[in-house]
Formats: structure tokens, sequence, C-alpha cells
């Protein structure tokens, strides 16, 4: 599994659009959240569309325009971001990059797919189990709740 930038910075905004929902502020411009993360505005752009499109921000037109949380913080998860982000969370060689077409198709006997299987579910729990919500707590409060959520 590899984290990319694209899911950094989609996380990085989520939790800034959180923050501004919680303070009651409203829509932000892609412009305004890349100078307030320090992050690239042309990756901003297509984050927002592919989490648009993904149905976790809604954008709003006009002068004072911009960017919403389309839920609750606490009803996007991690996975949520990622998914929209990435389209998936953890790739599995076997499905997406076969080493060989006999031996990685479905249909024969592997003993190693089962083991990535295995992982794929558990990280997708783990971070459909972490809420955009916990992520605006500090990092103490968030350890906690990833250890707990591991330890399930």
């Amino acid at each position: 599994m590899r984290v990319t930038t694209w899911t950094e910075y989609s996380l990085i905004i989520v939790i800034n659009l959180a923050r501004r929902a919680k303070a009651g502020a409203g829509p932000a411009a892609a412009r305004e959240l890349s100078e307030a993360e320090r992050l690239p505005g042309e990756y901003i752009e297509q984050i927002l569309l592919r989490l648009r499109r993904a149905g976790l921000v809604e954008s709003v037109r006009g002068a004072r325009g911009g960017y919403l949380l389309a839920r609750n913080p606490a009803a996007i998860s991690v996975r949520d971001v990622m998914t929209a982000s990435e389209h998936q969370t953890f790739e599995v060689n076997c499905d997406r990059h076969p080493v060989d077409a006999e031996r990685c198709d479905p249909g024969s006997s592997c003993s190693i797919r089962p083991v990535w299987q295995a992982l794929q579910r558990r990280v997708d729990d783990l971070l459909a189990g972490i809420s955009v919500a916990d992520l605006m707590n500090e990092e103490p409060r968030v350890q906690e709740l990833v250890t707990i959520s591991s330890a399930g």
C-alpha cells in the first residue's frame, strides 16, 4: 500500500473545510485553500473535482462561492476521502497488475492472494473507522483512536 500526495492533500483539504464549517465560515475558494495549506493550486482544483464527484464536497457559485463539505465531518471516513481521490484504498497486484496471466487468474489457486485480500480488508476497515471529525483532534487523540480501531 502506498499513500499518494492525492490522498494526503485530499485529507488536508477536507480537514480544512471541516474546521471552516465548525467555525461557521462560508465556502472556501480553491485558491484560498491552496494558500492556507501551502499546497499547489493545480492539485487543489483537481482534488476538489474528485471530492465533488464523490459527494464529499459541494460547490457554491457566485462572488462568495467556493467549496463546502457536503456531509457532517463525522459521516466522512478516511476511506471515503481516499477512495474519492484514488478510486481505491489498497491495490492488490493480483487484480491490477498480474505477474503471470495463468498464475494470477482468479480461477487458479494462489496461496498468496488470500493474504493480500485479508490485508486489504483490514486496511479498509481501519480507514473506514476513522472519520474526518476524528482527524480534527490533536495527534495524541488521533493516535489513541487509531490504536483502538486497529485492536478490534
